[in-house]
C-alpha cells in the first residue's frame, strides 16, 4: 500500500472494515498513543552499570552547560528518548557548536519498556549531585516518562520535570544529523592511544584549526594537514570528554565528507557516548543550512503526520526501504526525510550507519519558522522574484531579486552558484542561499 493511502487514513481518522499493511500499523499505533497519554511512562528499570552511566550523563551535562562562543552558558536540558530496547540522552552546548549523545544499549538497562517516546528535562543541581555521588556498587533505578525523568539511588531520589525544547536545539538537531550522515570512520584509538592523544591537546584556547593524524602507533594534533588527517576546529572542546576517558574501551573518530565537521565516539561496550563538533567555535550547528536543499519540494503535511504515527522512538529509519515498501519515489522520500529532519524528528547513529526516529511533539509550520532562508525563498517564488534567462536540463541561468539588486544564479549539473554575499562568503558550505533555493523550487 502506498504512503499516500497511509496519509489518507491518517487525515480521515476513520475506522475501515478492511484494513491492511500500513493502515493497520497506523491505527494500532494511534491506539497506543491514546494509552500513553493515560499511562505516560516509557521505561522503568535498573541501570546495570550505575557508575559508568553516571559518568556519561555528567559528561553530557557538562556539554550542555558549556559555551565556546558569544552565547553565555544558559541551558541544561537533555532530550531523552526511550524505545526499541535502548535509551538515548542528547544535548547541545549553549553555543550550539557541540552535540553530545549518550546511548544506553540493551545490556546497560534491565527493566520494562511500557511504551516509547521522547521528553526533555532540566538536569538541575540535585540531579547532578546525585549522579556525582554514585559509587561502583550502588544501585540505580531510572524512570523515563512523557512528563518527567527520575533517578533513584541508595541515597536519594531525584525527579526532573519536562521543560520546553529550545528552538535553537531543534535547528541544531536538523543540521547535526545531516553532518553525521555524511561522516566516515577515519581512526580507531585504543585505551593507551586515547590517553596519549588527550595529553597532547594544547593548553588554553587554540585559534584556528588542528589536524589529527597517525604517526606510527601514536595519534597527534598538528597545525599542518597531511594525507588522511582529520580537521578539528576548536580542539579544546574535546576536553569535555576527559571525565570518561579512563573507562573507554576505544575511541572512534569520524569526519564528514567535506571535512567541515568531525565526531568522536567513546565506546564502553554497553554504552556509547558520541561528541560531534561544528566546524569552528564560532559556528553553531543551528546556523548551518545544509538540510534546506532537501526541502525545496513541498511535502503534504499528512505524510509527515502519517510517518510520525507509524514509527516509534529510536526505531531505525531507512528511507530506501520505506520508499520501496510503500511505493514512494526516491526524490519524494528525500524531501520527506528533509522535512522530518527539519523539525527534529530524525537522528543519525554513526555506529549503525543509519537514521533513527525521534518522537517529539511538533507543528509542521515550524519548518518555515525555523528556516528563514526557506521562507524567504518561497516569498521570492510567490512575488515573481525569479526570471529565467535559460532553463535546460543541463544548464539553468536566472536573475533573482535581491536588496536593491538582481543576483545571477547559475546551476550546471551538480555545480551551483550565486552572486549574493552569502554564497560568496560560504561557497555552499553552510547550505544554499535563498536565491538558489527559489530557482530550484520553480524548476521542480
Amino acid at each position: 500500500m502506498a504512503i499516500t493511502d497511509l496519509a489518507f487514513s491518517y487525515s480521515n481518522n476513520s475506522t475501515l472494515v478492511q484494513q491492511s499493511g500500513m493502515q493497520q500499523l497506523v491505527l494500532a499505533h494511534q491506539s497506543e498513543l491514546s494509552e500513553v497519554s493515560a499511562v505516560p511512562c516509557f521505561f522503568w528499570g535498573s541501570i546495570t552499570d550505575p557508575l559508568l552511566t553516571s559518568k556519561c550523563l555528567l559528561t553530557l551535562a557538562k556539554v550542555v552547560q558549556s559555551s565556546f562562543g558569544p552565547v553565555p552558558p544558559s541551558l541544561r536540558d537533555p532530550i531523552v528518548s526511550a524505545g526499541t530496547d535502548q535509551i538515548r540522552f542528547e544535548g547541545f552546548s549553549s553555543c550550539n557548536g557541540v552535540y553530545a549523545r549518550v546511548d544506553l544499549l540493551e545490556d546497560a538497562i534491565d527493566g520494562e519498556f511500557i511504551s516509547s517516546g521522547t521528553t526533555n528535562v532540566d538536569f538541575n543541581e540535585p540531579m547532578l549531585n546525585a549522579l556525582n555521588a554514585v559509587k561502583k556498587t550502588e544501585k540505580m533505578v531510572l524512570g523515563v516518562g512523557s512528563k518527567e525523568v527520575s533517578i533513584s539511588t541508595d541515597k536519594t531520589k531525584v525527579v526532573e520535570k519536562k521543560v520546553t525544547l529550545p528552538p535553537r536545539w531543534i535547528k541544531g538537531l536538523t543540521s547535526v544529523q545531516l553532518y553525521l550522515a555524511g561522516m566516515q570512520e577515519k581512526y580507531s584509538l585504543s585505551k593507551i592511544q586515547i590517553i596519549q592523544l588527550f595529553q597532547g591537546i594544547p593548553k588554553g584556547s587554540v585559534k584556528g584549526e588542528l589536524f589529527l593524524s597517525q604517526r606510527g602507533p601514536r595519534f597527534v594534533f598538528s597545525p599542518i594537514a597531511t594525507a588522511g588527517s582529520v580537521r578539528v576546529g576548536g580542539v579544546q572542546r574535546l576536553r569535555l570528554l576527559e571525565g570518561i576517558l579512563p573507562y573507554a574501551e576505544k575511541l572512534i573518530v569520524y569526519q564528514e565528507d567535506g571535512g567541515e565537521s568531525c565526531a568522536f565516539v567513546a565506546d564502553f561496550g554497553k554504552i556509547r557516548l558520541s561528541l560531534a563538533l561544528s566546524p569552528d567555535n564560532y559556528r553553531g550547528f543551528s546556523g548551518e543550512g545544509n538540510v534546506l536543499e532537501n526541502m525545496v519540494k513541498a511535502v503534504p503535511q499528512e505524510w509527515v503526520h502519517a510517518v510520525n504515527s507509524l514509527l516509534k522512538s529510536n526505531a531505525l529509519f531507512d528511507p530506501t526501504l520505506l520508499a520501496i515498501e510503500h511505493d514512494v519515489d526516491f526524490a519524494s522520500m528525500d524531501t520527506l526525510t528533509g522535512s522530518l529532519s527539519s523539525i527534529g524528528l530524525l537522528g543519525y547513529d554513526l555506529h549503525d550507519h543509519q537514521h533513527y526516529y525521534r518522537r517529539l511533539p511538533f507543528k509542521t509550520e515550524r519548518i518555515l519558522a525555523l528556516n528563514p532562508r526557506l521562507k524567504n525563498a518561497q516569498k521570492l517564488v510567490t512575488t515573481d522574484g525569479v526570471q529565467f534567462v535559460k532553463n535546460t536540463p543541463s544548464y539553468i541561468e536566472a536573475r533573482v531579486e535581491g536588496s536593491g539588486v538582481k543576483h545571477t544564479v547559475i546551476i550546471a549539473g551538480d555545480k551551483q552558484q550565486c552572486t549574493c554575499d552569502w554564497f560568496t562568503n560560504h561557497q555552499g558550505k553552510r547550505g544554499l542561499c535563498k536565491h538558489i533555493l527559489a530557482v530550484k523550487m520553480l524548476n521542480g
